[in-house]
């Protein structure tokens, strides 16, 4: 079944969401904002975890009821797309720390990998199914290692930057950031395909 105009909540608690917002809102989708737990609420389609700081927004997910609840639905199937700090909430395991957040991607993840002198750094490399993409990233998370059943879907220098599990879409980069829309259109097309 297509689905005319999916309705995608993307979380707002911090970072990089207005972005999101924009982009999917010029592909057709319905978007609205989780800040609270009467957000979730709303019938949901597919869910955004933007970039930002992963450990203010797994406190503030705590602090506003909205873990469990948006732990549920990821590891019930609930379309996912983790960018930069939403990769780290989603990897269900990070190297350079013991703790971890919603676990649901099987992953092994390095918080700010890429240091001070490469904290930021822009790069064009090939994304499965879409081609070469401009990948922006900014004090970026390297994902380590990928479980089986984890598909790598794009790399720069050998390094894994974006992942597929189920239905999780999880990369190192900010695709929002950059005026290509195809990571997101993927997404919706991952979001068509599951319903």
């Amino acid at each position: 079944m297509e689905i005319s105009k999916p309705q995608i909540g993307v979380l707002a608690v911090q970072g990089a969401f207005i972005e999101h917002e924009r982009i999917l809102k010029s592909l057709g989708a319905e978007v609205f904002e989780i800040r609270q737990l009467r957000d979730l609420d709303r019938h949901l389609d597919g869910l955004v975890l933007p970039g930002g700081e992963s450990t203010v927004q797994g406190k503030l997910l705590h602090d506003l009821g909205l873990f469990e609840p948006l732990k549920n639905l990821i590891e019930k199937g609930l379309p996912t797309f983790g960018t930069c700090a939403g990769l780290i909430l989603l990897a269900n395991k990070l190297s350079n720390d013991s703790h971890t957040y919603f676990g649901a991607l099987p992953a092994t993840v390095e918080r700010n990998a890429y240091g001070r002198q490469l904290g930021s750094f822009y790069a064009e490399e090939n994304f499965e199914g879409i081609g070469k993409v401009p990948m922006t990233f900014i004090r970026a998370p390297l994902i380590q290692s990928a479980s089986e059943g984890v598909q790598v879907l794009a790399t720069v220098n050998d390094q894994i930057v974006a992942i597929r599990y189920k239905n999780q879409l999880a990369i190192s980069f900010h695709p929002e950031l950059n005026e290509d829309l195809r990571v997101h259109r993927y997404f919706l097309e991952m979001i068509s395909h599951f319903y």
